[in-house]
Parts: structure tokens; sequence; C-alpha cells
């Protein structure tokens, strides 16, 4: 197991999981017997997924991956329906329940559910963090799916090797991906080509390790078992990027602060003053060389960005987050913290959570941002319709926020620890809130 990896592997304790979780909804009913031979066919086409973790004596070193002997697929393609009334909230429900259960270490650690709902079918994915980031899940749910309901067989060119499949489609899927995140690393190889090198990297960590602890308020405290997710209606994207043409700014600037926007909110309704208020978000940032995008596992950095809670104009606030994340863009922070990740995977079990609470104090959440595929897409026939996921709040974080954007839509989640915020849909309605008011800044 590479190192940085083996330190995804060790985050894991009950009360914060390290799980990346994905949400695929869908229309129609999709075909338990279709989904099952699609599985067989691709997913299983990732070696990756039909192995264990062994971890070594005295957990001194870095664990290995091995063939589980009595791998069973069973074990991890399940199909249940939801009780009445078996609606959006009940669905919500269900994803919290998962969020909240650990993966069976004793077996390759992913697990699909297949859930019928009064809204059609759901795919539930956990894939524990250590075999996949988030950019890299998003691609091996790509591979389940094609570009058409009836698609034709594929050639034996086609056929999958070891590590996964090689569709074209999917390769310029998995390009584009590549490039996925906030947009500010042009050139990963060489970015992290100067993880742990040179003073630059050294003085970058020196300010982030004496960046001060984030502000304590509802986002922040202990965490516990249960967690709770929740996600917003779809949004037309080109009326995001319109605003965002219209303020100078990208398509991320404007989710990004209406995501703080929508946080002030939580926070002021809960009767906590805001005023001046920033807080961090821990940004995952892409590393992956395009030449590289198709490989599993973990190649992203992150930044600390400051959120601007305190700013009450969407438009004043969409400014400050296009301000600070043009500063980021020449940033060292990505290729640091993979090189403190990749340090981290080396230290002994036991010794591993004591640097990742001490980075974990510098932020209040974590936020992503993916940029899916832009076609619509079918899965056994069916076509999919929205698509949502939510990365591990490492660092023993609170709140989780994903955004996704698919087929001319985008979508915001909200994944938090139920004891501190108990009502993460609070969140979701004030970013929709919050993005209505700057789509309505934006002339038509």
């Amino acid at each position: 197991m590479a190192p940085v990896d083996a330190a995804w592997l060790r985050m894991e304790d009950a009360a914060n999981l390290m799980m990346v979780t994905g949400v695929l909804l869908f229309d129609g009913r999709l075909d338990p017997g279709r989904l099952r031979a699609i599985v067989e066919e691709r997913l299983l086409g990732f070696e990756r997924f039909r192995q264990r973790v062994e971890e070594p004596p005295l957990a001194i070193g870095v664990p290995q991956w091995v063939t589980d002997e009595r791998f069973d697929i069973d074990a991890h393609l399940h199909h249940v329906a939801l009780p009445e009334p078996a609606d959006k909230a009940g669905l919500e429900r269900f994803v919290s329940d998962l969020l909240s259960t650990p993966l069976d270490f004793t077996k390759p650690l992913w697990q699909l559910h297949l859930v019928d709902h009064a809204g059609g079918s759901a795919l539930v994915a956990r894939v524990h963090h250590c075999i996949a980031d988030g950019i890299a899940l998003v691609r091996v749910l790509l591979s389940l799916t094609d570009t058409a309901a009836r698609p034709r067989r594929r050639r034996a060119a086609d056929a999958q090797p070891p590590d996964g499949p090689t569709a074209p489609w999917l390769l310029r899927a998995s390009a584009q991906l590549a490039q996925a995140g906030f947009g500010l690393v042009r050139d990963p190889a060489r970015v992290t080509g100067a993880a742990g090198l040179g003073l630059g990297a050294a003085a970058t960590l020196g300010r982030v390790a004496l960046l001060p602890s984030d502000p304590p308020t509802a986002l922040k405290g202990p965490l516990g078992v249960m967690k709770r997710a929740a996600w917003s209606e779809p949004i037309p994207l080109a009326e995001v990027k319109a605003a965002g043409a219209h303020a100078g700014g990208t398509i991320n600037d404007v989710l990004v602060a209406a995501a703080a926007g929508g946080l002030r909110r939580y926070l002021s309704g809960r009767g906590e003053d805001v005023g001046g208020l920033e807080v961090r978000a821990a940004v995952p940032i892409n590393l992956r060389p395009l030449d590289e995008a198709a490989r599993l596992g973990n190649q992203f950095g992150l930044v600390f960005l400051a959120l601007p809670l305190g700013v009450e104009d969407p438009v004043e606030r969409l400014a400050q987050v296009k301000s600070r994340m043009d500063e980021l863009k020449s940033s060292l922070q990505p290729a640091v913290a993979y090189g403190v990740l990749h340090s981290i995977g080396y230290l002994p079990g036991p010794l591993q959570p004591l640097p990742v609470r001490f980075f974990g104090s510098k932020a209040t959440l974590v936020l992503t941002n993916v940029p899916g595929p832009r076609e619509q897409l079918f899965l056994a026939g069916e076509p999919l319709r929205r698509v949502m996921f939510w990365v591990p709040q490492s660092g023993r974080l609170g709140v989780g926020v994903s955004i996704l954007s698919y087929a001319g839509e985008v979508m915001v989640g909200v994944a938090s620890d139920a004891g501190l915020v108990p009502d993460p849909q609070g969140i979701v309605e004030g970013f929709e809130a919050e993005l209505a008011a700057l789509l309505a800044s934006t002339p038509r």
C-alpha cells in the first residue's frame, strides 16, 4: 500500500470513518440482475476491489493489499427498499445510517446498496479512502455507466485491463476529472515534485503550522458516531456560470461564496454572532498528472481557504472569495500537504492521529468540488439523473460540503456529525438562498 493511502487507512476511528460515499439517483427502477452483471464485469475489473488489507506486525510499516480468497460479491452488493413514505427525507436518513456504519475490515473495503424508493432507484456506493480519493471514486462509478441506454457490445480492444476500463469516452472523462477541484494547480506533476523540497515548501509548512486554530462555533466540537446527510435540488450550471462571469469570477468562486453564505445563515439561525467571523475550509486539490488520470489511490493535496462568513452582502462575499482563491493559485500548500500525508503513512498506527488532529484544528470543514461528465449517462439501461458524493471529514472535522456538477446541473450536499449539526438540510437551504441571491444580481 502506498504510504499516503496507509495514512488514510489509519485515520479511521468509530467517530470519524474514512469512507468516500457516492449517491447516484435514477427516475426508473434499476434491474438488480443487470446491475450485478455490470458490477462483476466492470467494477471487479479493478483488482483493488477483490483485495483486502493486511496490517504488518505491530502496525509498524505500511499495510499490504492481498487477494481475498473468500471474496463473495453478495457481501458487497445489497438490494433494499425504503419503508413508506420512501421519500427524499427517507433516502437521506438511509444514507446517513450508512455514513455512520463502518465497513468490514476483514473484506475488501467497499459496498454498493441498490435502494428502491418512491422516486425510483438510488445506488449508494461506499469506498474506503485508502482505495480511492473523491476524484477516483467518481471515475470508478462512471466506469459502470454508458453513454446510451442500449450500448453496443464492447469489442475485445475495449476489454478491461487489471486496473480498470479503458473505453475511449471514459478516458476522456478521466482526463476531465484529472483537472478537477478549484483550478489552483496548473501543472500537477511539477507541484507534486515540489513536495518536501526547497525553502518554499519548508516556509509554507511553517506558515500552515503557525495558523491559529479556527474559532469555536457550533460547527466544531467532539464527534459522535452518528452522521447526517442532506443534498440540494439541482441548479442549472449555465446560470451559475453567468453569475461568475458578471462578477469577474469563476463557477467555483460563485459556489464557494454561496456555501459560505449558507454556513453564515445556519450559524446566525442558531443564535451565534457571525459579525467578522471567518472559518477555514480544508479544500482537496487534485495532483494527478493527466497521464495518470485513470489510477486509483490518493493523489491530492489540501489548501486552507478562509471563508468570510462575516460578510453579509452576497456580492461582496463573492468578491472576497475570488480574491482569496486567486491568492492560493500559486500556493505550495497542496504539495506540502501531500508530502505530510506521505510521511504520516510511515508512522506507527498509534502515532498517526497526532499530526492529523493538529492540522485538523486549522479548519472547520472540508469543502470539495468535482466537475462530473457534461453528457447524459446510463446505468443498466436507466438514465442517471443526479449524482452526489461526500469525502470523509479527516482531522476530526464535523462538517463536509460537497459540490458536484453533472449534465448541465450542479448540486451541493452536506454531511455532518449529528451531535454538532443535526439538521444539515438547514445549511443546504442556506446555500440555495445565497445562490439565488447571487443569481438575482446577474443581469438577464
